[in-house]
């Protein structure tokens, strides 16, 4: 037996990071065991979302007949503490205690603080539907209202403060791996709970509406406490009362003293939102314009996810060769351009094949865009500056991305109702036309980034550590 284990100790040593795309991340001070301990974090931000974002959105219109408009006020609240992640980075970077521990306290109260809202959100999703027999009728919108800010807070401030603690404990070289492997199992964390909550909501009733969040309420407490347990070493020398710590403007100032800082933060908000624009229209728009069937339309996701995996692996290839991470982040939103482009001259042509490529290509620029920009941003910080500048990153992505999902919809309408009610002329008067002009504003969203991002790839230079880099995690992006 102990023959047996040996054989496959030293067989997985020979595969290597070639074959076992975590074992890149991992290292003598940090090993693979306790790594993934930590990234379970992540896993419970990738329930919320989904609960909050898929599973919850759906149940709210169609079993608990709740208004429309009054689930996307919902939805929307947790995006409100979004601007807020990078206050949350820089108190955690100077945060104060006699325990010598900067990230945990974050990454404990962002827990309990998801913990109260999920528990307390499936009684408050029965109050809003309209079952309600005592107390105030304005009962169900507070409840609900409260959860859903809690569990946003919750979420973003353990999620803040979880990467900066992942990039404090682990060494240097590593660190790009060891951030995207988290975001990796954030995305696994996703499409499980996806799966899951389907499965037990399927039968659906208010007694297993309150079992199934309830649950991952508490589920969301056991992952966060397996993930935190042990990790941080204590440090009192700084967490010390009496060490000085600047202002959140001075920190961001030093953060942004060459201008690199504040360029790039620009170009991922320009970027993410001209990439994220038409995420829920899409779908209707080969529906509606070109005729698919709901099979045809289903299928663009996967088409999408296909070109963005195509933009990893080019990405991981070109980035180990040396490739520049800003001349690849501006060369994907060079790419999103012709797809957008294909996207529109699909309805004047009537090709649906041109369609299906238009969506291929604009996963693929999407995918080279997120990997050159998760790239560059991984070096806006040093030790003392990596909360900020990750809480920086995730508020500007986070926030662009939810504002142009939201507005992409409302143009949509908006233009497409006075489209059809001949305002804008006979010649608009096409159900295309509230979709064509959201594509336009998403291809001035790309050029924007581009103009963002151009000095970047000027400034920047091809480095020895860029050619012998080995491709890892750190080329998957968030």
């Amino acid at each position: 037996m102990i023959v047996g284990r040996d054989t496959f100790k030293k067989t997985l040593n020979r595969l290597g990071p070639k074959f076992l795309p975590f074992a890149d991340a991992a290292t003598t001070e940090l090993p693979l065991a306790r790594l993934l301990r930590l990234s379970l974090f992540q896993v419970s931000v990738g329930m919320a979302v989904v609960l909050l974002n898929g599973t919850l959105n759906r149940v709210m219109i169609v079993e608990l007949g709740v208004p429309t408009w009054l689930v996307a006020l919902m939805i929307s609240l947790p995006l409100l503490f979004a601007p807020a992640r990078a206050l949350i980075g820089f108190r955690s970077d100077h945060h104060k205690s006699v325990l010598g521990w900067r990230r945990v306290p974050y990454l404990w109260f962002g827990t309990l603080l998801q913990f109260g809202g999920l528990a307390i959100m499936p009684f408050a999703l029965i109050l809003l539907s309209g079952d309600q027999t005592v107390g105030p009728e304005w009962a169900g919108e507070a409840g609900a209202a409260l959860a859903f800010l809690m569990v946003g807070a919750g979420l973003h401030t353990s999620q803040t403060a979880g990467l900066a603690l992942a990039t404090d404990i682990a060494p240097e070289e590593s660190r790009p791996r060891v951030v995207a492997l988290l975001y990796v199992m954030l995305m696994v964390g996703m499409v499980l709970s996806a799966v899951v909550f389907g499965w037990l909501l399927a039968d659906f009733g208010q007694k297993r509406l309150i079992q199934v969040v309830q649950g991952a309420a508490a589920l969301t407490m056991i992952l966060n406490l397996l993930a935190l347990w042990g990790q941080e070493p204590r440090r009192p020398h700084l967490t010390n009362h009496d060490r000085p710590s600047p202002s959140f403007r001075a920190a961001w100032a030093d953060l942004a003293a060459d201008g690199r800082a504040t360029r790039l933060l620009v170009a991922v908000a320009l970027g993410t939102a001209g990439f994220s624009m038409q995420d829920i229209l899409l779908e209707p728009y080969g529906g509606e314009v070109l005729g698919l069937g709901v099979g045809a339309t289903t299928a663009l996701t996967a088409l999408m996810a296909g070109g963005s995996l195509a933009g990893f692996v080019l990405s991981a290839r070109w980035l180990a060769r040396g490739q520049d991470p800003h001349r690849l982040a501006a060369f994907g939103a060079l790419i999103g351009l012709t797809g957008f482009s294909a996207v529109i001259f699909a309805d004047p042509l009537d090709s649906a094949l041109m369609f299906r490529v238009g969506v291929t290509v604009i996963g693929f620029g999407a995918g080279l865009f997120g990997v050159g920009a998760l790239t560059a941003a991984m070096g806006l910080g040093d030790a003392r500056s990596s909360g900020l500048a990750l809480g920086a990153w995730g508020a500007v992505q986070a926030t662009s991305a939810g504002l142009a999902i939201a507005a992409g919809g409302a143009l949509r309408d908006w233009v497409g109702h006075l489209a059809m009610s001949g305002r804008l002329g006979e010649a608009l008067m096409r159900p295309a036309t509230g979709y064509s002009v959201v594509y336009h504003i998403e291809i001035l969203l790309l050029f924007g980034a581009l103009a963002a991002i151009g000095p970047l790839v000027r400034r920047s230079g091809r480095t020895q550590d860029q050619d012998n880099r080995p491709f890892g995690l750190a080329e998957f992006p968030t």
